[in-house]
């Protein structure tokens, strides 16, 4: 697995941190608490509706709604942290953003010399200096390789290693600019802090994911999240493409079907499908997942493996202690944090 570039790391051996996932229907915050050695815990947790109001655009409503969530993770987060963690102090607000704001791509970088080489990390640093990846209007708020191949074969640990070609899987994710802004202010107005750390959505959660299903290495990963669908596919462990479903006029089932069947088209679907969905809505996805003709695009009558992923599947990994029901976007939040936490 290859190490995206570290921005967030502490070497703290216990700290507290906010968590906030923003997405155009809802937002959401928690409070999580790390300690070495253990798994971290949310001692609070509340979501807060996004309702927009008659000729309103939707980011005002959204930085309404995050304003109201921000009240609420003072005035009741702040004292469960507290109690639990014996100070309210915390690290860092992590901000996972969503579609509309956001967008995430992969490229894939090649090195070759007449010589063999030592592939080194600053040989890829360099490498990424030089690649114009800049969207208009759009942040970079991280980048990094989620994947190395020297002499064609994948290789878990690259650097200092003879080769005489090689290759890296790069994950980029932005922002918009202007969103970040207002998000990092809107937060560092709430918390006096200097780190505000945003991240793209969709980003985070396929790391997460390569955490919690570390063994699967062929799979789909469908995020319905929110109200914009992406589709992940990994193969041989890697990232190598993203989609998004466009809008299909509530014909969600033929949006999912035409992107599925448009990355047929230069891949080899895999039979694993992971599901990423609130656990309220995770039974009517799989219900419309029933009238998809799998045979066109898995050249097979047999369906594919779906796994809606649950909270229970994450028990191991992240301990829910607030007394709402478990959220999906912070516990794997709480999941990309632990393991991820860049430096």
């Amino acid at each position: 697995m290859g190490l995206l570039t570290n921005v967030f790391h502490s070497d703290k051996k216990e700290e507290s941190v906010v968590l906030v996932d923003i997405g155009a229907s809802s937002v959401a915050g928690a409070y999580a608490h790390y300690a070495e050695g253990a798994p971290p815990v949310l001692l609070y947790a509340a979501r807060v509706p996004v309702a927009v109001r008659p000729s309103e655009a939707p980011e005002d409503a959204m930085l309404r709604a995050l304003q109201s969530l921000g009240e609420v993770l003072i005035r009741e987060g702040a004292p469960a942290l507290a109690r639990a963690a014996g100070s309210g102090h915390i690290s860092a607000v992590l901000v996972s953003i969503d579609s509309p704001w956001q967008t995430t791509a992969v490229h894939i970088e090649h090195f070759e010399e007449g010589e063999p080489f030592i592939f080194t990390k600053s040989a890829v640093t360099e490498k990424l200096k030089g690649v114009n990846t800049a969207i208009p209007g759009k942040t970079l708020t991280d980048e990094g390789i989620i994947g190395t191949t020297l002499n064609g074969y994948e290789t878990t640990n690259p650097y200092g290693r003879v080769a005489h070609r090689a290759s890296a899987v790069i994950l980029s994710s932005f922002i918009d600019t202007n969103i970040a802004a207002s998000v990092r202010s809107a937060l560092q107005a709430v918390y006096h802090t200097r780190r505000v750390l945003p991240v793209a959505g969709s980003s985070l959660r396929y790391q997460a994911m390569r955490q919690a299903f570390p063994h699967e290495r062929e799979a789909l990963i469908l995020d319905a999240t929110g109200p914009l669908t992406s589709i992940a596919l990994l193969r041989h462990g890697l990232f190598v493409a993203v989609v998004e479903v466009a809008d299909t006029g509530g014909a969600w089932v033929d949006g999912v079907t035409k992107e599925l069947a448009g990355l047929a088209k230069n891949y080899p679907l895999p039979r694993t499908l992971f599901l990423l969905a609130r656990e309220q809505e995770a039974a009517a996805f799989q219900k419309a997942f029933a009238t998809v003709k799998f045979g066109d695009l898995w050249l097979s009558d047999a369906p594919p493996k779906i796994i809606a992923v649950l909270a229970s599947h994450l028990s191991a990994l992240v301990r829910q202690a607030a007394e709402s029901s478990p959220d999906l976007p912070l516990l794997l939040m709480a999941l990309y944090w632990r393991y991820r936490a860049p430096d």
